[in-house]
């Protein structure tokens, strides 16, 4: 096979060879085990096998959520970094991997206190430890890939710096398509033991993986006292730049509500299958890996249709009307009893949130800049709506899920509601409510006008600058 039709073949150079940019691809992988594990697995095992309220377990899930808005500051701390070796990234990408090992380490006994096997100690402790879990592995996650996604931008030159950012996003797709299949795998025989065994040896390969990553990818370059003493850049002046750009608070709406549209079900996708469809652990792992292929296409198609100038906004719009028949399919999927119907819309959820995505950060990273915003600042405008939005929806929807399930199995909603479907039923439909009016936020967006043609001498944004 010649280089022109391998994949990717061009985001070698002669600072990041490819052998050394598939070593440091490895934190990607790493990330996406994680990420599996946080907002998939654990957290059906949580409500179906561990009897855990769901109420509690989206607010679990929702801590690393929350946390990602710190990732502009890790960013920029990295960025500002001094030391006496020079080392700007490395350090923040071991430290991070510290935080990650440490919070899969004790996971698995935090969960298994949460649930009531517990012999000592006081009653309110599961909580208080699996927040920490919870809370450790976040913070981790989100060093890890900040200093690393800045690492490998350092060492790549302006030609390929894209392909290499697209290169580490699609194997952060990847790991987390690998490790839903090999940790639905192991755990298709579900058991308190076996969960600790399989959570335990997520946390050492992800430390080994990281390990491997950033061994020798940073050069020692070192720094003067004097050097070490500079003040840092301030960015309050930035943010009143950025907002001024007209159109920047709408877009930020736009992002932040469409989010929770896409992410309520995060905490209920795999419960919703387990309990309702009758899937085991490891069956319903799997949906994760039809998640990320859902939006391996959508990524894919948003890169095509952005080179050939389409408006971001009609994308992000054509996203949400996958949304809307991907939430129908899930919802459809318990009566009719159909784990074909339920699987084809959790495809369709990465599909349409993945063109979502995209369309709205293109749009952000296109917005005309003024004075002291930059990139940079719109990127952590939208990191920062996205995230939180996340974490909200997460903890809404668990809490409606629960709620209304307490009203529907004493009687209160009637004879045809008394069922445990009716609480997820409503949750997506809460979501599909949440689509529409993305829907009318977006509109005036789209009379804005082909913001996807850049303005002489800026080149076109697509998907290789996509941050994970």
């Amino acid at each position: 096979m010649t280089t022109s039709i391998l994949p990717f073949a061009d985001a070698a150079s002669v600072g990041l060879p490819m052998g050394e940019l598939l070593r440091l691809s490895l934190f990607q992988v790493s990330v996406g085990m994680a990420s599996v594990l946080l907002l998939g697995t654990l957290n059906r095992v949580m409500i179906v096998e561990l009897s855990v309220p769901a109420m509690i377990v989206a607010f679990m899930i929702a801590i690393p959520v929350l946390v990602a808005p710190l990732r502009a500051l890790l960013g920029f701390r990295s960025d500002t970094h001094r030391s006496a070796l020079g080392w700007k990234r490395i350090p923040y990408l071991w430290f991070g991997s510290l935080w990650q090992f440490g919070g899969l380490a004790i996971m698995p006994f935090s969960l298994l206190v949460l649930s009531g096997q517990q012999q000592v100690g006081p009653t309110w402790a599961g909580e208080v430890l699996a927040a920490l879990a919870f809370l450790m592995t976040g913070v981790g996650m989100h060093m890890t890939q900040t200093a690393g996604l800045a690492l490998a931008a350092d060492r790549a030159d302006d030609e390929t710096r894209p392909q290499v950012v697209a290169l580490l996003y699609v194997m952060f797709l990847i790991g987390m398509g690998i490790s839903a299949v090999i940790i639905g795998f192991f755990l298709r025989d579900f058991g308190p033991f076996l969960l600790v065994r399989v959570v335990q040896s997520a946390a050492v390969i992800g430390i080994l993986l990281n390990l491997v990553a950033l061994w020798k990818q940073e050069k020692l370059s070192p720094m003067t006292k004097a050097q070490r003493a500079e003040p840092r850049p301030k960015f309050r002046e930035a943010w009143a730049d950025f907002m001024a750009g007209g159109s920047a608070g709408r877009l930020i709406v736009v992002v932040f509500i469409g989010t929770m549209a896409f992410n309520m079900q995060d905490v209920l996708l795999e419960p919703y299958g387990g309990e309702i469809l009758g899937l085991s652990v490891s069956a319903t792992t799997f949906l994760t890996a039809m998640w990320a292929g859902g939006a391996l296409i959508g990524f894919a198609l948003a890169a095509r249709w952005l080179s050939n100038g389409m408006n971001p906004y009609r994308m992000a719009g054509r996203g949400l009307l996958i949304g809307l028949a991907a939430f129908s399919a899930v919802i459809f999927a318990a009566p009719m009893n159909s784990p074909v119907l339920f699987f084809a819309g959790s495809g369709g959820i990465g599909f349409g949130g993945g063109l979502f995505a995209v369309a709205t950060l293109t749009a952000a990273m296109t917005m005309p800049a003024q004075g002291k915003a930059g990139r940079g600042l719109a990127l952590g405008a939208w990191g920062a709506a996205q995230a939180t939005a996340a974490g909200m929806s997460i903890a809404i929807g668990g809490t409606i899920r629960d709620v209304v399930n307490a009203a529907a199995l004493n009687g209160s909603l009637g004879e045809a509601m008394a069922t445990p479907a009716t609480g997820y039923s409503v949750v997506y439909h809460t979501e599909i409510a949440l689509i529409f009016v993305t829907l009318i936020a977006l509109g005036p967006l789209v009379r804005t006008g082909e913001t996807a043609k850049q303005t002489k001498g800026n080149r076109q944004i697509g998907l290789a600058d996509f941050p994970t």
